[in-house]
């Protein structure tokens, strides 16, 4: 898989340009949409729960916006991998063409918009005047163990949503749940201590958390949480690479 993957980057280059050009097809704003939709959903937040949270959480946009950009990353990556099977069936049934290429095209293409939102987040921190931190730097190795884990349910969820279509309602429900549980707009200290304990099980909490320690706090992420991080995404990985491998072949007779 990986070879292929090394082998075709003409393949996915073309994959992702066709994702970019046909999302902001006829659109007049085009790209600025990118940059428009994370602030001004950090505008609404902001004047709705900084009243509620601004005195506990010191620069509430920073904040939050640490927190949503990861959320959105991991939330639109799975997603566009869960549809990229289906979604590409006029052209599986024609050619061949390595089913995963088109999972992975959709998270690379969501990692592209991802990088757009970070640098609204960096314009964010100038205009509050939040303090840069050399800890910055390390904010790759939170993002490199969440893109493990995307790919990894990704290929679940492809495999799932091929074979039922529910699979794509139940996750919509399920993000949901995840985002509240990610401590994306409130602090964590305001829900019981047992509560915490159940939402530290969550690998994009834990994504969130050690994203906010490097760039928010200037601290450098806590081992434990990084090597949860990076175990839960391994673990999943391996079992989409499996589960695919082994649904490979009948995928195409699902369609």
């Amino acid at each position: 898989m990986f070879d292929t993957i090394a082998e075709k980057k003409f393949l996915l280059k073309e994959l992702v340009k066709r994702d970019l050009t046909s999302k902001y097809k006829d659109s007049v704003l085009g790209i600025a949409w990118s940059f428009l939709n994370p602030l001004l959903i950090m505008i609404v937040f902001t004047a709705i729960f900084s009243m509620l949270f601004g005195r506990q959480i010191e620069n509430y946009p920073v904040y939050f916006l640490s927190g949503r950009v990861i959320f959105d990353f991991y939330k639109s990556a799975t997603q566009g991998a869960m549809k990229s099977i289906k979604g590409n069936e006029s052209i599986l049934k024609k050619i061949y063409v390595p089913k995963y290429m088109f999972l992975v095209s959709k998270v690379c293409y969501e990692f592209i918009n991802f990088l757009i939102s970070f640098i609204i987040l960096f314009l964010v921190m100038v205009a509050t005047g939040a303090q840069f931190h050399a800890t910055s730097i390390f904010a790759f190795i939170p993002l490199a163990l969440l893109l493990i884990l995307i790919y990894g349910v990704g290929l679940i969820l492809a495999v799932c949503n091929t074979y039922f279509t529910d699979v794509g309602h139940l996750y919509q429900v399920f993000t949901l749940i995840l985002m509240y549980a990610s401590s994306l707009f409130y602090p964590m200290e305001i829900v019981p201590v047992t509560v915490q304990k159940i939402f530290t099980l969550n690998p994009i909490y834990c994504a969130i958390t050690a994203f906010r320690e490097c760039v928010v706090y200037g601290l450098m992420p806590d081992a434990s949480t990084l090597i949860y991080l990076g175990a839960f995404g391994l673990v999943t990985l391996a079992i989409g690479i499996i589960l695919f491998k082994m649904y490979d072949s009948d995928l195409i007779l699902q369609l």
